[in-house]
């Protein structure tokens, strides 16, 4: 009897092994195309005659594209399951990263960088993925499944930097979004582990309806502190991923020591990820979200009194790095913790919003204060 426990237990950690790898591997993809969406924005606004205004626009309204779409899409992961909305969204991916690149006017590529990509971000991130990866994991291991996953995602957002780079240069900029559309096609069989279903045993929340699980949450006060730092942690990270490369640009720096800030970020991002998911099993999560968003300002605050160098902006990318995604399954943990895991998907989904809320003034603000000098590129 105690053998054949055994192993059940050893083939549930095989399997939670490979929906975990497959959800950040998507996760990886969808977020490391968006990380790398700074290292386009010089050829693009050049090649098309475009102002930065244009380009940080469009990239402002898919954050918040994402954000208002999030919630809904949540719901139909809910109601259908998270691989079918994936799919989804690896579709719509595809379709706008093409569409990007024989976009000739702002309005197209608004529509295409902005609202097309920003509803496949809401089928291929956090919140879809982090919800099925709750209902599919044992809560004793539910922490470890996030962290792995965010671990796993980040990884993905470290190749696709100096990857997306390479394209560039090899099929310019153009050619190199057609190359990751195919790649987000390529990904769509990775959907399959993630088949989730509602756990028989989902603790709090079990017996209620949507309406009854949204009233709970937007009567408790948790749940707006969690939107307000949630949209902090958007407008600092999308500020910092959308004009870094630029801002470096102007101070003298190399495109190539941008891509490697980039890339630190990502990298520092696997461990962080992975750390942040093990310390929310073993720490209360409402500290750690606290603390991370008090060294992030931090070292942001001291990255621009101090002078720039090669060195200072690698170690603030490094610091910056290890706690760039920790706070998402911290956030996603806590709300389960709180609300349980039936409507886990659509919950994160509302204070994703208020995170994505943050991410349209962090690119959006960005573009006013930091014009180039000329005003022109």
């Amino acid at each position: 009897m105690e053998m054949k426990t055994a192993n059940k237990a050893n083939d549930g950690q095989h399997h939670a092994w490979g929906y975990v790898v497959a959800g950040g591997l998507i996760m990886g993809l969808a977020l490391g195309i968006r990380h790398a969406t700074g290292i386009f924005q010089v050829p693009m606004t050049m090649g098309n005659g475009w102002t930065r205004e244009t380009f940080g626009f469009s990239i402002a309204v898919q954050n918040l594209v994402w954000g208002l779409a999030q919630p809904f899409t949540g719901m139909l992961a809910d109601r259908f399951g998270a691989a079918r909305v994936m799919a989804v969204g690896l579709l719509f991916y595809a379709i706008g990263l093409v569409l990007m690149s024989i976009s000739t006017t702002p309005w197209a590529f608004t529509l295409s960088a902005g609202l097309c990509i920003g509803i496949a971000l809401s089928g291929t991130s956090f919140g879809v993925i982090y919800g099925a990866i709750s209902r599919m994991t044992p809560l004793d291991r539910r922490s470890w499944a996030l962290g792995l996953a965010g671990a796993v995602g980040g990884l993905g957002q470290f190749v696709m930097l100096p990857l997306a780079q390479g394209l560039i240069n090899w099929l310019t900029w153009s050619g190199a979004l057609v190359a990751l559309a195919l790649a987000c096609a390529m990904f769509l069989p990775l959907v399959l582990p993630l088949r989730d279903k509602q756990p028989p045993n989902m603790g709090h929340g079990a017996e209620q309806t949507m309406r009854e699980a949204l009233t709970e949450a937007f009567h408790h006060r948790g749940f707006w502190l969690l939107n307000l730092g949630f949209l902090a942690c958007g407008f600092q990270l999308a500020f910092i991923a959308s004009h870094l490369p630029a801002y470096l640009l102007d101070k003298g720096m190399s495109a190539n020591t941008a891509v490697a800030g980039l890339a630190i970020i990502a990298l520092s991002n696997v461990a962080g990820s992975y750390c942040c998911g093990l310390l929310g099993g073993l720490y209360r999560r409402k500290y750690l979200l606290s603390g991370i968003y008090l060294v992030r300002s931090i070292a942001m605050a001291l990255f621009v009194v101090l002078p720039l160098t090669s060195w200072s902006l690698y170690l603030f990318c490094a610091v910056m790095g290890f706690i760039w995604l920790g706070t998402v399954p911290l956030t996603n943990g806590l709300v389960s913790q709180v609300f349980g895991v039936k409507y886990i998907t659509t919950l994160f989904g509302f204070v994703f919003f208020g995170h994505q809320l943050g991410a349209f003034w962090g690119v959006w603000l960005g573009v006013l204060c930091l014009r180039p000098p000329s005003h022109t590129t």
